[in-house]
């Protein structure tokens, strides 16, 4: 994939944070950057899903949250 410098500007701490867990700040940010996108394109897909399909029951939630997350999202979800 090709790259391109661009300047940004974050809290100074979110800075800190990063370089402390990591010696690749932009590799970092690229990898934060891609991960909200995904995010966001797939609540827009689940939007639109349940515009033709109808809202997601409790138990369908529920479901997907085991699958993504393991057997205890069921409580994390409730709360």
């Amino acid at each position: 994939m090709a790259t391109k410098k661009v300047t940004i500007t974050i809290p100074e701490e979110l800075l800190e944070a990063a370089r402390g867990l990591t010696d690749n700040v932009s590799g970092f940010a690229a990898e934060a950057f891609a991960e909200q996108i995904r995010r966001e394109l797939l609540a827009e897909e689940m939007r639109h899903f349940q515009e033709a399909h109808g809202e997601f029951t409790d138990e369908e939630l529920a479901e997907a949250r085991s699958r993504l997350f393991g057997d205890g999202a069921e409580a994390q979800g409730a709360a």
